[in-house]
């Protein structure tokens, strides 16, 4: 079993779990592996799709995408640097329940299981566009629903095989992805071409309006970026893999994400990117011409699209599954089924939800992609803000104890750069996302009042008792116990206030 943590602090080890279970599956995910998470959940069909969303901002998109890239960074390290003090899976939930009690770690859970599912359905959207390369040319709203639903279920089916299969799929997905977008960052900036750019903001709105709501669609772009934090439990080293394979990947999608984008904006004449489904395709075309290198790059957004789905489903499963087993998720959620210990509700409820919010709102591709990317940025955000406040939390409580000065300064400028980043970018979402972001967000509460109800408590923690049955995962650290009530909390003083003034 890997080691956990008791506050970020005080280690606790293998052998059996209390309720005598067998020890957890050991950690399957190296370096490797876990960089190709990252890699691959970052990079999913929306990088491909991204050009297309951006084009009613302009190039201006472009300053968007160099803001988005620093505030990534900046998160980016925050996890690392919160993955090593607390190493188990479940990542933001974890952070957020140890820096601020239960009840905001089960925000936390909530709003990122909100956006693992939307984003799939966001990413299996964009994926049909590129699918429609060589199927279903006049795109029928019937046909591209059933290839939006064989796109989300193909990863699910490989998640069920168990997380070594898992992630021996994200390498290999990870790897043909990254062959068109080298390709269009490096050999396409050759062909760029001034006129094809346009106006420098094209929005009618101001500048720094323009950069904000940009900059809330090319978030998307990012998301996914704590991936190995989410399922640190199963990553070998955690303290030591997490932190890189969070950094390393952000840091090579950054790069390819920009130079990629400026690629497109400059080969695609502005007034078609709009409309385009397929940007990069149409960018390959426009420089060889003919149909081929488009149709070579469609493939790898197919094939991209499959990996990021793989990734994300996996993720469905592991947060929630982290927050049930301390008993602040429905306990489905925590059942491990097979001889590969398997979330197998978390995998197929988060598909069956992305399915039909697929279903639910498919009528065009712009419209579509870009309502469900907004939302799906709005739950993210909320979950990697608390985290930031977490770790400026902990910096200011503990750093001073246990950090040098100079890396206590920095680390205290990066956590709030990412916690100002997260709060900027909750405001360029738009009045409509917050809205009912927030509203989706705080449908959670009857699900925690709910889940404390069968606990028999009202505001305070207990321990919480192991699963009956069952193999359980790699496990996040347990919940830190509150102080116990002091006496004028008890009712015998709230019957008799100065009772305990003698």
């Amino acid at each position: 079993m890997s080691t956990t943590t008791r506050s970020g602090e005080e280690a606790r080890g293998g052998g059996e779990t209390p309720g005598g279970e067998k020890p957890a599956p050991s950690a399957a995910l190296g370096l490797p592996a876990a960089t190709a998470l990252v890699i691959g959940s970052i990079i999913g069909t929306g990088v491909f799709a991204l050009p297309s969303a951006l084009a009613p901002y302009g190039p201006i998109a472009l300053v968007a995408f160099g803001v988005v890239t620093l505030g990534a960074l900046a998160l980016a390290m925050t996890f690392g640097s919160l993955s090593r003090r607390v190493p188990g899976s479940g990542g933001p939930y974890v952070y957020a329940r140890e820096a601020f009690g239960e009840f905001a770690g089960f925000l936390n859970a909530w709003s990122y299981w909100i956006t693992a599912w939307a984003g799939n359905a966001a990413i299996a959207v964009a994926w049909v566009g590129y699918v429609e390369v060589f199927v279903n040319t006049g795109h029928r709203t019937g046909v591209s629903l059933l290839i939006a639903l064989t796109g989300l279920w193909i990863p699910a089916a490989v998640n069920l095989t168990g997380v070594r299969n898992t992630g021996a799929f994200q390498v290999v997905t990870t790897v043909l992805k990254f062959v068109p977008l080298v390709f269009m960052a490096t050999v396409g900036l050759l062909f760029v071409k001034a006129d094809n750019f346009g106006p420098f903001n094209a929005s009618h709105q101001s500048a720094p309006g323009a950069i904000s709501a940009a900059a809330a669609i090319a978030l998307f772009s990012y998301l996914g970026l704590e991936a190995a934090s989410v399922v640190a439990g199963r990553v070998r080293e955690p303290g030591r893999n997490v932190p890189r394979a969070t950094v390393y990947g952000t840091l090579a999608c950054a790069v390819i994400y920009i130079l990629g984008t400026l690629a497109v904006l400059g080969t695609v004449p502005h007034g078609e990117l709009g409309s385009s489904t397929a940007p990069f395709s149409d960018a390959a075309n426009n420089i060889f011409g003919g149909s081929w290198a488009g149709d070579a790059v469609a493939v790898a957004a197919i094939v991209s699209g499959i990996g990021a789905l793989n990734g994300w489903t996996m993720l469905c499963a592991e947060m929630p599954y982290a927050a049930a087993r301390d008993g602040l998720f429905p306990g489905a959620f925590s059942r491990l089924r097979g001889k590969n210990d398997v979330p197998v509700f978390g995998i197929v409820s988060s598909t069956v939800l992305a399915s039909l919010i697929t279903v639910f709102s498919y009528t065009r591709f712009q419209d579509v992609f870009t309502k469900i990317v907004l939302l799906s940025v709005l739950t993210a955000v909320i979950p990697y803000l608390f985290s930031a406040a977490a770790q400026l939390y902990w910096l200011l409580v503990r750093g001073r104890a246990s950090l040098k000065p100079g890396r206590l300064a920095r680390d205290v400028v990066v956590a709030a750069l990412a916690m100002a980043f997260s709060y900027w970018s909750i405001q360029g979402s738009g009045y409509q996302t917050v809205y009912y972001g927030l509203f989706v967000v705080l449908l959670g509460l009857p699900v925690y009042i709910w889940l404390k109800r069968d606990r028999g408590e009202y505001g305070e923690t207990v321990p919480v008792p192991a699963p009956a049955t069952g193999n359980r995962a790699p496990e996040t650290p347990p919940p830190v116990a509150r102080p116990a009530r002091r006496p004028w909390a008890t009712r015998a003083h709230r019957l008799n206030p100065l009772r305990h003034h003698d």
